[in-house]
């Protein structure tokens, strides 16, 4: 057994650029930590990581440059699940850092976030399948270069990263996912279709899991959620929220309607 311990851990998975690597060693600290398996080596603070390990394929370009495909062709298809595996592979490393570096947070919060960064793993996985099954791979298409933003803007704040990551990133995957499905079932993609059903599945969770650890760092600091909630999306969203919002799927995430209400007004 490394004597290692779990920061340790979470970092040389975070930072390993091997996607199947990553994978496995993601799920293989989540198993160690259920089992009571990780070393007691003292860690150092958490340092700064202006990027998590990545491989050097796909190239990263602002968001506007990424083509647009419809879903009606195989080919949009394809491109569609490329652009979601960059996302859940960003997602493992979101979580990852979570645990890595908030310390001194409850058992149950590394409990919880190394939970979301293996079901990540599995997601990414299952969108690589796919797309090995349509002669491409993971890095064949390029891919947005922003999504790691929002961890370098509340690294310094458990709080603030409860609030962005899981209830705003996150979240936003519960608004569109269920239009995606419904346009991947009329296309006649149920393999894809189903994948993504999972994946919605899953993130209600991982949101949840936000929505819990966002109320409990408000209760312990003595701060009102929904004002706080506000707060943060202000002074660190770049942009206004974005909606539609899927009001069943964010309910059961652990949103209340008041906060809603401030989203769709964020909005406009």
């Amino acid at each position: 057994m490394s004597d290692a311990g779990l920061h340790q851990r979470a970092l040389d998975a975070l930072r390993d650029p091997r996607p199947v690597d990553k994978c496995r060693l993601t799920r293989t600290l989540h198993e160690d930590f259920h089992g009571d398996r990780l070393g007691s080596a003292p860690e150092p603070p958490p340092e700064p990581l202006p990027q998590p390990g990545r491989p050097v394929r796909p190239p990263l370009v602002p968001f506007a440059q990424l083509p647009r495909r419809g879903l009606g062709s195989q080919a949009g298809r394809v491109a569609l699940a490329h652009a979601l595996a960059h996302i859940e592979f960003n997602a493992i490393n979101l979580a990852l850092d979570a645990v890595y570096r908030f310390r001194a947070q409850p058992s149950g919060f590394y409990r919880d976030w190394l939970h979301v960064a293996s079901e990540e793993a599995t997601h990414f996985e299952l969108l690589c399948t796919y797309l090995d099954a349509h002669g491409c791979a993971y890095g064949d298409h390029p891919a947005h270069g922003g999504l790691w933003d929002a961890a370098c803007r509340t690294a310094h704040d458990v709080l603030a990263r409860m609030a962005l990551v899981p209830r705003v990133l996150e979240a936003r995957g519960l608004d569109v996912t269920p239009g995606l499905v419904e346009k991947l079932e009329r296309a006649g993609d149920e393999r894809l279709a189903a994948v993504l059903r999972r994946i919605y599945r899953d993130e209600i969770g991982h949101v949840r899991i936000g929505s819990r650890w966002f109320r409990r760092c408000c209760e312990a600091r003595g701060v009102e959620p929904r004002q706080a909630f506000r707060e943060l999306v202000r002074a660190h969203l770049p942009a206004r929220p974005r909606g539609p919002f899927n009001e069943a799927g964010r309910l059961a995430a652990g949103f209340s309607t008041a906060e809603l209400d401030d989203l769709r007004e964020m909005a406009g």
